[in-house]
């Protein structure tokens, strides 16, 4: 693809994900409300949200580490748009994407949690600093697993590492193997854990270290770390659906259909995890990631390669 279609490409691509994780935010917002017998808010909350962070003061503490504390936000924000639009590019054009993009896609999305941990770090903040040394841990703890049932779905579907191959792969059925059902599992907790949810959100823990990570962060800096989330909202469960559920179609009515129930309920998976489970000490994250999930991954590994 050349210049003069990358630009349009990518701002579309970015544009159309900022809309798509703000509505799930949304969804996310108001389905937990109605777990909890509230109505919830209104469909504009969240750009409400957004649109007032911006409109705040940027407040720079005395301790924070130079422009990087400012930098971080912005380095994670980019970094998601660049995935969504290699994401989005293989969902409408198949044949467009490169050998590897799955490899750089999931190096991408771990560019936010690094940046969270470096933001922290650089705040001059004790609780921040506690906050991005669980962020790091976390990282560690459910990159591997991920990894593993990525590699999983990859064989189990004959494919290589290319997401428009993955999308277009042939398969028996919504879920084919139970190597893949196995992944598809290891990898909805370790979105949960990437996307910051409980039972994983021990790195921002309101009520124990006042949102850790950000919690020097102001204005814009925060509305920016606020965008991202939504973005990965949107983006993980999508790369979820195209490793290992066939991906995503809009070529016709019905397919378009079948694509947002999938990644509708995906979503509402997520958000039923959240609001069903206590938060977990960051140890016990850790061995729930290293001790069950990644086993598990491993044992989705080998029934894939036995198919």
């Amino acid at each position: 693809m050349n210049l003069a279609w990358a630009i349009p490409v990518f701002a579309g691509a970015t544009t159309g994900t900022v809309l798509l994780g703000l509505a799930s935010k949304w969804i996310d917002r108001k389905v937990t409300a109605r777990l909890q017998w509230r109505v919830g808010p209104p469909w504009y909350q969240p750009l409400a949200d957004v649109l007032k962070l911006l409109g705040k003061e940027t407040i720079m503490p005395e301790t924070a580490r130079g422009t990087g504390f400012l930098l971080m936000p912005l380095v994670g924000f980019a970094a998601v748009a660049v995935a969504a639009a290699i994401c989005w590019q293989a969902i409408f054009t198949v044949d467009a994407g490169f050998v590897g993009d799955v490899i750089v896609v999931l190096y991408l999305l771990t560019i936010p949690s690094l940046m969270l941990v470096l933001g922290g770090s650089s705040s001059g903040n004790p609780l921040g600093a506690v906050g991005a040394a669980r962020e790091a841990k976390l990282l560690l703890a459910y990159e591997l697993p991920l990894l593993i049932a990525i590699v999983a779905a990859i064989l189990g579907a004959n494919a290589s590492f290319q997401l428009g191959t993955l999308c277009r792969a042939p398969t028996e059925g919504v879920l084919p193997t139970i190597g893949c059902v196995l992944g598809f599992l290891v990898a909805v907790f370790c979105v949960q854990a990437k996307l910051g949810l409980v039972p994983f959100d021990v790195a921002e823990a309101e009520c124990e270290i006042a949102s850790g990570v950000m919690i020097e962060y102001s204005g814009p800096p925060l509305a920016m770390i606020y965008l991202t989330r939504a973005m990965l909202t949107a983006v993980l469960p999508l790369f979820v659906l195209m490793i290992f559920w066939n991906g995503m179609s809009f070529a016709t009515v019905p397919a378009a259909l079948a694509s947002i129930g999938k990644y509708v309920l995906v979503l509402v998976l997520l958000i039923l995890i959240r609001n069903t489970n206590p938060r977990l000490r960051i140890d016990h994250a850790l061995k729930f990631f290293w001790f069950g999930m990644t086993p598990l991954a491993i044992g989705a590994l080998v029934l894939s390669m036995w198919r």
